[in-house]
């Protein structure tokens, strides 16, 4: 059975500025006097000058931080919803809890069934996953021969991709006896929230899968989401490069992706996918 292994995740892209800093703030022009000028000296920037400059870097650092953030899809378990290279803009407002004010003017929702959520991995949550939400709390979610049920009902998934047609017993038939290794929480999830051939979704916890079912690290394998774990939605696509999964997981930009990108950029840029939208998919059942 073929998975992608821990660096099944989204990766904070490189291409994008520091997510601790701002975007680019140029320096401020200091006014200088033609006496001034002549003699090579620069006054100093008057008070309002600097201040100005202090609320931008923090408007920007608020935005930069706080509301959305750059991310970089290395692997392929979001095919073909998304691909290797995509790089995403991710709201992080989205889910974020309610407050006595805030929920009157910012677009709070709760996670919905077939919205694509990023999140910090259970397993190890200095990493970034990107998945679909399958099942909230009180959901019964079973797999039978790669087709999901929820809630007792067949689920039509338009965007899921198969690209293997071997059953494999427990990633294909779900729940059932792993036939490979899981982690403690998927071991949990087994051992205490199966009921009558079915996982039920606990409070405060989200089942999510990969839309390329046949290679990908979720829900299957290491348990529930955590409520608190997830950070936002993708909201979109603002450049697709086809590139190789080592160049995206690097926390640098490498001078083979450099090299890369001055070849080919225009040839291996996704020019469809730029500014493309992300949405999930809705049922009720």
């Amino acid at each position: 059975m073929s998975l992608e292994n821990t660096t099944d995740s989204v990766t904070p892209d490189p291409h994008a500025a520091d997510p601790q800093l701002p975007l680019a703030v140029p320096e401020a022009a200091s006014p200088v006097t033609p006496v001034e000028e002549a003699a090579g000296l620069a006054a100093e920037p008057p008070r309002g000058a600097i201040a100005e400059w202090a609320i931008t870097i923090l408007l920007l650092l608020f935005l930069t931080t706080t509301l959305v953030q750059a991310y970089v899809i290395p692997t392929g378990s979001m095919e073909d919803t998304l691909l290797i290279g995509d790089h995403l803009l991710v709201d992080k407002m989205a889910f974020a809890p309610a407050g006595p004010v805030s929920k009157h003017l910012l677009p709070y929702s709760d996670v919905k069934r077939g919205d694509i959520i990023v999140f910090r991995y259970p397993v190890d949550i200095t990493m970034t996953f990107v998945k679909r939400a399958m099942g909230v709390p009180g959901d019964r979610i079973r797999i039978v021969n790669k087709e999901v049920y929820r809630n007792g009902v067949k689920l039509f998934e338009p965007y899921k991709v198969h690209k293997s047609d071997q059953i494999d017993a427990y990633r294909d038939n779900f729940p059932s006896e792993p036939n490979s290794l899981v982690y403690p929480g998927a071991a949990d999830m087994l051992h205490h929230h199966v009921v009558n051939g079915e996982v039920v979704v606990p409070p405060d916890t989200i089942f999510a899968m990969g839309d390329n079912r046949d290679s990908s690290l979720d829900s299957r394998y290491w348990g529930f989401v955590p409520r608190e774990n997830i950070i936002g939605k993708p909201l979109i696509i603002y450049w697709s490069y086809d590139a190789p999964t080592d160049d995206l997981q690097n926390p640098s930009i490498g001078i083979d992706h450099i090299k890369d990108l001055g070849l080919h950029f225009f040839s291996k840029t996704r020019w469809r996918r730029t500014f493309m939208l992300v949405h999930g998919y809705y049922l009720n059942n």
